[in-house]
């Protein structure tokens, strides 16, 4: 890697490693933000999508009659409008066991002749005002014979299932298949021991602050679109929004400002987006959309909906030899590009994780069934890998009788053993995972655990300590931009194709930029939501951004210095070889004469050209990093109710350099919460025909604050050696050591109340249940 500078002293406020307050904070907070509803175009019109109210039909027609016929209508979509563009592709590039490509059924962006979940956009409807738009989307009346409908992917997986789509054999998208087979079942049949878990990774709605929200126009001088829109990246979204329109990229442009929240929702192109851009066109007009939260529920993809049995052998001394996976996974009634991707390639990659594990093999159903879309939520498939991982170890513990940190210490790698050639086929670069385990217990006080487990019993409650160990493979960055502009006023911006929809951005990548360069600190700005600035951009997720935004702006600032040189050495009238740059400064080596960048920045040559030090630079791409830890989580359980409350949290974690460690915590926090909220609370539930029962906040229950105890964190930092900066990303580690971690101590109350285990989501009824039955037994 390039040597770069990235340290300055821990008492320069805003150095790398200081936690410096986000940036945007101040305007946020003041509701000063501005998010796609904020926006209004002159002269907009206002947009309602018409969904299904059938799971599954034949859609025989739309009556658009009387709806065309109210106040203020200006047009009615329907599918038949829309023949002349793309459909919405799935990019995911899995093939079967038997070497055949998956099944990737072709998805309109309004349904033509099948609809085939509550919630399938069917039209859309134009009018001048949103409660007029409203009205007549109530009277569109669409025909549909309703059909048999399956919402289960173990349901619908079985020959006789109602088939989603006549041009398919079957509703099994794809078969997967991944590891030595045979190599696998020797490892098992020589096995000392074998342990094997039933689980679920429940269906999740992803609920972001802010719902979806588009406006769509047209330039009819420049024959060119241009859509407003929240994203997690508007260069990947303006190519696939270019290819659905037909038209070449320079004719889309894509715009996002502020975004309240996706956690992986907001990633890829929607239904809704391209019905609204024809509208535009059509009409000649801005086209505003902004979904309700009852149909955000049913139209944005949900995440996860996974059923997994995992076997784990292990030889005599408890050393782990294979991990066998065979799951059945929900994509709902489309393929998404990362539907197929979590339940198998994430898996292989993440279930290993910080163990020495020599095999793992993986086989994996994708079924489509009458629900919404399975798409990518907080770790996309990592959470799930180590959840599955860290449940195999409980299970193996409990069966040898043996304790289960010792378990894990046994089997985990050492950080000699580093670099590492894990089964997943990747290479670990760096890590000291014995480090991280001990850190964990000891700041949880695990040796603890017995006085806090008899002062529980004495008020009537149920104890129980799990550990959530984890490991996972960030996302590979892609290219990147990172582009330095010297602004006339004395600004400096940072453009780069990765986008914020919450995490704070503007901030990190200022001070990386301020340690590269010397810039002050309240002059950099942060461009990331036009399409029309970028080059290249791989978005923001698989907690890639640092490695990807940060590399680009450590190398592009080397290039900025590159030129400041050249440059000094004119104005200073010195030899470029005898110019040196440090902390802001050009001087000449060996003596105090020297400029300073900001002022060499708007400086004139003794030519009478104006300096220039922009660069506009892609950083080519690195590894995925791999960053880990250990969380530790206490529970209690009131056996009256079955109601479980998380009472402590510890988690150490080693995310390599850390930015911003204020902004790192709070990112652990919030993964943290969201692991809570699927182990404990979140529960989607369709009913036979298909109808989503758990469609609104009244049913449908997320953690609160007072739901969730005071995170103690900490760091152990082994910087990573793939990516110049040192960094692991962080994103999403919080899901993936908080399932685990949760889990694994409501189990541990529950065995030590001598019922069985459960499985997520732990409820209180199935929690009551489990009491309940072990009485009745």
């Amino acid at each position: 890697m390039p040597d770069v500078n990235v340290a300055l002293l821990p008492t320069e406020r805003y150095a790398i490693g200081q936690p410096v307050p986000r940036q945007e904070d101040p305007t946020l907070l003041r509701g000063l933000g501005r998010y796609t509803d904020d926006l209004n175009m002159p002269g907009q019109a206002y947009a309602v999508v018409v969904r299904s109210t059938q799971a599954h039909g034949i859609l025989r027609g739309i009556d658009t009659e009387a709806a065309r016929a109210m106040p203020g209508v200006l047009a009615i979509i329907t599918g038949a409008d829309l023949r002349g563009y793309g459909p919405i592709k799935c990019g995911a590039p899995f093939k079967n066991r038997d070497g055949s490509a998956i099944a990737v059924p072709p998805r309109p962006s309004l349904a033509e002749g099948r609809v085939r979940y509550v919630g399938d956009p069917i039209a859309v409807v134009v009018a001048e005002t949103a409660m007029q738009a409203r009205d007549a989307a109530e009277a569109v009346m669409p025909d549909i014979d309703a059909l048999p409908a399956v919402t289960g992917a173990r349901e619908a997986a079985a020959p006789d299932a109602p088939r989603l789509f006549d041009e398919l054999p079957s509703n099994i998208a794809l078969d997967f298949q991944s590891g030595d087979v045979e190599a696998v079942a020797a490892a098992f049949a020589s096995a000392a021991h074998v342990a094997r878990v039933s689980l679920t990774s429940n269906r999740i709605v992803v609920a972001p602050m802010e719902p979806r929200a588009a406006i769509g126009s047209w330039d009819e001088a420049e024959g060119r679109y241009t859509l407003r829109v929240g994203s997690q990246g508007v260069f990947g979204l303006r190519n696939q929004m270019a290819e659905i329109l037909n038209v070449p990229k320079d004719k889309l442009r894509v715009l996002t400002g502020n975004v309240g929240g996706s956690f992986g929702m907001k990633a890829s192109a929607y239904p809704e987006y391209l019905p609204i851009l024809h509208a535009a066109r059509m009409l000649g007009r801005p086209v505003k959309w902004t979904d309700e939260r009852s149909g955000s529920f049913v139209s944005d993809t949900h995440g996860r909906d996974h059923e997994a049995e995992a076997e784990l052998a292990l030889d005599k001394d408890g050393r782990f030899l294979a991990i066998r996976i065979t799951a059945l996974a929900n994509m709902g009634g489309y393929l998404t590009s990362a539907g197929p991707l979590m339940p198998t390639a994430n898996y292989i990659k993440n279930t290993p994780s910080m163990y020495a594990t020599k095999l793992i093999e993986v086989n994996t159903r994708c079924v489509m069934t009458n629900t919404t879309p399975i798409g990518a939520y907080r770790g996309a498939g990592r959470p799930e890998g180590n959840y599955i991982m860290e449940r195999l170890v409980e299970a193996a513990a409990a069966g040898m009788g043996m304790d289960t940190a010792e378990l894990r210490r046994r089997n985990q790698i050492p950080a000699q053993q580093i670099p590492f050639h894990a089964a997943s086929g990747l290479d670990y670069d760096s890590g000291d995972f014995a480090a991280v385990v001990s850190l964990a217990l000891k700041s949880a006080d695990w040796d603890g655990f017995a006085a806090r487990e008899a002062e529980s019993r004495a008020r009537g409650k149920l104890r129980g300590r799990g550990i959530g160990a984890y490991l996972e493979v960030t996302a590979p960055p892609a290219k990147e931009q990172g582009g330095i502009r010297f602004e006339a006023d004395g600004a400096v911006t940072i453009i780069t194709g990765t986008l914020d929809y919450g995490q704070g951005h503007w901030t990190p990548f200022a001070q990386v930029l301020s340690a590269q360069l010397g810039v002050p600190f309240e002059k950099i700005r942060l461009l990331q939501g036009d399409s029309d600035e970028l080059i290249a951009g791989g978005g923001t997720g698989g907690s890639k951004s640092i490695m990807a935004s940060g590399a680009a702006i450590v190398e592009a600032s080397a290039k900025v210095i590159e030129k400041g040189r050249a440059a000094a050495a004119q104005i200073l009238e010195a030899a470029e070889a005898d110019i040196e740059f440090a902390r802001g400064r050009f001087t000449i080596a060996g003596t105090d004469r020297g400029i300073d960048i900001m002022e060499l920045a708007h400086a004139t040559q003794p030519d009478g050209t104006r300096v220039d030090l922009n660069v506009t630079h892609v950083f080519d791409e690195a590894p995925s990093a791999f960053p880990n830890g250990c969380h530790v989580a206490e529970v209690e359980v009131d056996p009256e109710t079955g109601t479980v409350s998380v009472v402590r949290y510890t988690m150490a974690n080693d995310f390599g350099v850390v930015i911003n460690p204020l902004l790192v915590s709070g990112q652990a926090h919030g993964g943290v919460v969201q692991g809570i909220g699927q182990a404990l609370f979140e529960h989607t539930v369709y009913d036979e025909n298909g109808q989503f029962l758990t469609g609104s906040f009244m049913d449908y229950a997320l953690p609160r604050a007072s739901d969730v105890p005071s995170f103690d964190i900490h760091f152990h930092g082994d910087p990573a050696k793939t990516n110049p900066l040192g960094a692991k990303g962080c994103g999403e580690a919080g899901c993936a050591g908080s399932l685990p971690s949760v889990m694994n101590a409501l189990n541990d109350a529950l065995r030590r109340a001598g019922a069985s285990d459960v499985n997520m989501p732990a409820t209180p009824e199935v929690v009551w249940r489990a009491l309940n039955e072990r009485k009745a037994a």
